[in-house]
């Protein structure tokens, strides 16, 4: 890993401005809000898309260090696919979102020991990552947890 310093007070605010919306559909699912499902339906999609958005990271640094292997780019494109089979569920009718939600939010929570596997990260990177993660990860697991209230 380097240790370099790699990131802007920009970059960390607006990291953490990027939990909002889970926190928004949070509220609005928790409250009971008439909003309540599509904060389900919405807060699915930004976990997936951020889960998605994390294989590209890693596929961008793994081109980046000159040293991505062939599990380098497999791992990348996994949460891509991941995603979508998560999405499945729901296309076909079945027990959604609230599983769905909870497999997403532990494997975005769990996603930094595949930063710390692959070893590109900088320091202060991976500490932003940890720390986005971990509260992306539970928020997810708390919309997971009060889905079956909406549904």
């Amino acid at each position: 890993m380097d240790n370099t310093a790699s990131l802007t007070p920009a970059s960390r605010w607006l990291g953490y401005a990027g939990l909002l919306p889970q926190i928004i559909c949070v509220a609005l699912a928790a409250t009971g809000h008439e909003y309540a499902y599509t904060a389900l339906a919405g807060g699915f999609a930004y976990a997936a898309a951020i889960f998605s958005f994390l294989g590209g990271v890693w596929w961008g640094q793994a081109i980046a260090s000159g040293r991505g292997g062939a599990g380098a780019y497999l791992i990348s494109v996994m949460p891509s696919l991941i995603a979508v089979a998560l999405f499945l569920p729901w296309s076909f009718g079945w027990d959604w979102p609230g599983p769905a939600l909870l497999y997403l939010g532990a494997l975005i929570l769990l996603s930094p020991l595949v930063d710390r596997w692959l070893g590109f990260a900088a320091k202060d990177f991976m500490q932003l990552r940890v720390q986005l993660s971990v509260g992306l990860g539970l928020l997810t697991i708390a919309l997971g947890l009060v889905a079956d209230r909406i549904v």
